[in-house]
């Protein structure tokens, strides 16, 4: 997948700024595409440019004037053709995993530390996902919603995200609490 389909994906849901489209990254599609606002920009011209999006200029009085962005019909065929192509297998790409890897060999104080500082982030994803799945389901339960929600697709990647963040919180808390057991065995020797 590249950046242009993230940004067209987000983009289905309605008219936005570079930054309220660099926000709504931030909330929905992190959880399975990071990107730099800085990208989201330079991403968005070349979308323009290509006749992906268009974007039209906004007058602010009180602010700099802003442009606002939209999928064309063309940016909906390339998501259709994209959607039509095989997915690429995922796999983990994560500093930390190297660092857990090693930490019997250079010391585990530090990979303690940071496992634990990576499960606090997890908690408050975790919330923030759980927020986000109210609001947008509203008051509608899950499963109703699931059956007759009018877009579920932001809902069922928040529940992936929501998934993989409770699986990382249970995975750093079980092996911090490991590493920290076998420092203390190593201590009593």
């Amino acid at each position: 997948m590249a950046l242009r389909h993230a940004v067209l994906a987000a983009l289905l849901d309605g008219e936005y700024s570079g930054y309220q489209l660099a926000k709504a990254f931030d909330i929905g599609v992190a959880n399975f595409w990071h990107a730099l606002p800085q990208q989201l920009y330079a991403e968005l011209a070349k979308l323009e440019k290509e006749g992906l999006v268009s974007g039209r200029q906004v007058v602010q009085e009180t602010r700099p004037n802003k442009r606002l962005f939209r999928v064309t019909d063309a940016g909906r065929a390339e998501l259709e053709a994209f959607a039509d192509t095989a997915a690429k297998p995922s796999f983990i790409r994560d500093d930390l995993l190297v660092k857990v890897q090693v930490a019997d060999r250079v010391g585990t104080a530090s990979v303690i530390g940071q496992l634990e500082e990576r499960a606090s982030a997890a908690e408050a994803k975790i919330e923030l996902l759980g927020a986000l799945l109210r609001q947008l389901r509203g008051d509608v339960d899950e499963e109703e919603f699931l059956l007759r929600g009018a877009r579920i697709g932001p809902y069922l990647t928040c529940l992936r995200g929501l998934a993989f963040e409770q699986e990382h919180l249970t995975w750093c808390l079980r092996i911090a609490g490991i590493l920290r057991e076998r420092q203390s065995n190593h201590a009593e020797r």
